[in-house]
Order: C-alpha cells, then sequence, then structure tokens
C-alpha cells in the first residue's frame, strides 16, 4: 500500500485527489492551515473526511512541511496548496509570493533532506502563458504571466524543473488549464455564476456582478483533471504536461449557459461592475494537451456545455435543501452575504 501526502488537501482538487487516491488503496495523508473556522467541508461533502489523517502545517513554516513529510512517509506528494485565487494576488503580492512561490522550495528542499526518492507533484497553472497571445498552448509555449500568482507559479515551475534536473527528483509539474466542478470556491467566477444563477431562480438574488465578460478560458472538470496528476507520478520518466479541453468559452457564454439551465434570460440579470476588472487580465487561454492523450491516455469527457450543468443543478439542489431546513455540508454560510440570505431564506 502506498502513502500520499496532499499539501491543500481540503481545496477542490486536494478533496477529488483524496477521493481518487483512496479509491486506488493508498494511505492518503493532507495538510491544512489551522484557522478559526474550520475549512473541511469538501472531504465532507465527498463523505471521506473520515478516511484521510489531517496534518497541520503552514508552507511559510519550513519545520512544518518537514514534520508533515515524516509523519506522512509518503511515497508520492502532491503540491497543491497555494494562495490559488488570481484576483486576490494583485492586493497581496507579497503574500503570492511567500506562499504560493517559495512554498515549494520549502516543500522540496524538505524531499530532498528526507527520502529523494519520493515522487513529486506541482500543480502549475494555465496562467503562466499569460497574454502571450500563443494559442493554443502547450509544453513549448513561451510563458508570460500576467499577475502575482502566475509570476509565483512562475517560479514553483522552474524550481520544480531545476530540483528534477539538478537533483535527480521525481518531480513533474501539470500546466492545468481552468478547471471546475460544484467544489469550486465562490470566489471563482465559475461558481459565482452558477451560485447566482441558482439563487436568482429562487428569487432569493436580484442580480448577478461581473467583471470581465469576454475572457476566454478553456474549462474542464475538476474530478477529471486530478486523474492526471496521479497518470503523471506513474510514468518511468517524469515530465512536464498540459492539461485542457482544447476549447475555449468566455465568461459571457458560461453566464448564458447557467441561466439556460433554469430558463432565464441573462441579459435580464448581468451587469459589469468594475470593482471586479482587473489590473492586467488575461483575455484568452487554450490549451493543447495532446502530449498528455498521448503518453498518460487521457482525454477529458465532461464538455463545456455539461460542466455548467453540473454546477448549477447542484448549487440549485443545495439551495432548496437549505430552506427545507437541511444540514450538509457546503461552503455558503462562512460567506457574511452568503450567510444573510441564508438566515431569510430559513424563514421563506
Amino acid at each position: 500500500m502506498k502513502n500520499a501526502l496532499i499539501t491543500g488537501i481540503t481545496g477542490q482538487d486536494g478533496a477529488y485527489l483524496a477521493q481518487l487516491l483512496l479509491s486506488k488503496g493508498y494511505r492518503v495523508f493532507g495538510t491544512y492551515r489551522r484557522l478559526s473556522t474550520p475549512n473541511f467541508w469538501r472531504l465532507q461533502y465527498l463523505d471521506i473526511f473520515d478516511r484521510v489523517t489531517l496534518i497541520p502545517a503552514d508552507l511559510v513554516d519550513s519545520s512544518s512541511m518537514m514534520s508533515a513529510i515524516n509523519v506522512s512517509a509518503p511515497d508520492e506528494v502532491y503540491h497543491l496548496a497555494a494562495q490559488s485565487f488570481v484576483g486576490a494576488s494583485f492586493d497581496q503580492p507579497v503574500g503570492a509570493g511567500e506562499i504560493t512561490a517559495l512554498g515549494v522550495t520549502r516543500v522540496l528542499e524538505s524531499i530532498r533532506e528526507i527520502n529523494p526518492a519520493i515522487k513529486f507533484y506541482q500543480a502549475s497553472t494555465s496562467e503562466l502563458y499569460g497574454n502571450g497571445n500563443c494559442v493554443p498552448q502547450n509544453e513549448q509555449t513561451p510563458f508570460h504571466p500576467s499577475s502575482p500568482y502566475a509570476a509565483a507559479k512562475l517560479y514553483g515551475y522552474w524550481l520544480t524543473t531545476i530540483y528534477r534536473e539538478g537533483y535527480g527528483i521525481f518531480a513533474c509539474n501539470g500546466i492545468l488549464f481552468n478547471h471546475e466542478s460544484p467544489l469550486r470556491g465562490l470566489e471563482f467566477v465559475t461558481r459565482k455564476i452558477s451560485n447566482a444563477v441558482a439563487k436568482i431562480s429562487l428569487g432569493l438574488q436580484d442580480r448577478l456582478l461581473l467583471g470581465n465578460l469576454e475572457a476566454k478560458r478553456d474549462w474542464g472538470y475538476a474530478p477529471e483533471y486530478v486523474e492526471c496528476m496521479w497518470l503523471m507520478l506513474q510514468q518511468d520518466k517524469p515530465g512536464d504536461y498540459v492539461i485542457s479541453t482544447g476549447e475555449t468559452h468566455s465568461v459571457k457564454e458560461f453566464a448564458l449557459k447557467a441561466f439556460e439551465v433554469v430558463d432565464l434570460d441573462w441579459q435580464k440579470y448581468v451587469e459589469v461592475d468594475e470593482r471586479f476588472l482587473r489590473p492586467l487580465d488575461v483575455e484568452c487561454l487554450q490549451g493543447d494537451s495532446s502530449k498528455a492523450r498521448r503518453e498518460l491516455g487521457w482525454q477529458p469527457s465532461v464538455k463545456f456545455d455539461e460542466l455548467v450543468e453540473i454546477m448549477v443543478r447542484e448549487d440549485l439542489s443545495r439551495w432548496e435543501r437549505c430552506r427545507r431546513g437541511e444540514a450538509f455540508p457546503w461552503d455558503a454560510p462562512s460567506y457574511p452575504s452568503e450567510a444573510r440570505i441564508l438566515t431569510r431564506s430559513l424563514h421563506v
């Protein structure tokens, strides 16, 4: 039986990856940050909370990362933890560098010192490509980061490459394009849309405020993407892989499809708010995952329309269950704006 350590196990990808590894017979350990309000709802949603071993750790504390590796004795480390919201990195650029960039160094150094035979996966991102205007993007496309988040991820990408080439560590970069699910956080535009559409259809919200409607992304389904993380570490040699659907759709298209799920006209409810526009925004990302399809034997099956429907249906179900007074794991109660609506909805 193999041991796996997932940093950031409480996030969308961490939870789905934990579920996948458990299904394959792994012992799964995961790091989490101690918070005043625990954030385990995704693990509970997938009904795996009691099947993983949680280890408190912080990416700014090297000793805690070394302790996590000593405790878990992993065969594989999946490094997913980061300050993961692009917009927030403009507000906290130093934090993005300290956590998202230098955090990779701390994990890799821990592996190098404790057990260089551990296989390592680094969660890279399509944001590395920025506005390089080269579509579609593959493993040879030049990087041109357009946010502090992307710059921090670029540091992590190259550190992974350096430790692979310099120390012989089995280290892989997964350059995953946008991948969504009902476990996405409410601060991300896809979940913001699906959640708002559900509330609007139930009369709990009047409008949806968005930023750049023309931004185009290559959106896939998160449970399918975490399989690629595992596949990369099962190969004979380490490498870097782009994971994507090869299709692009705009934020406007996402909103239109989401409102279609509940038979509403998106134009009656969506407004552009300049507060949600970024100092720099990536206009278009489209991935070429030919290498992953060829070498990993992977290809996505959930297409754009199905992805949007999955997310809207789940958020609609959550709000309907809430109105019936059911208790279940989800994230809305942790957001003040949502909590106010929750309180009111229980009295409808």
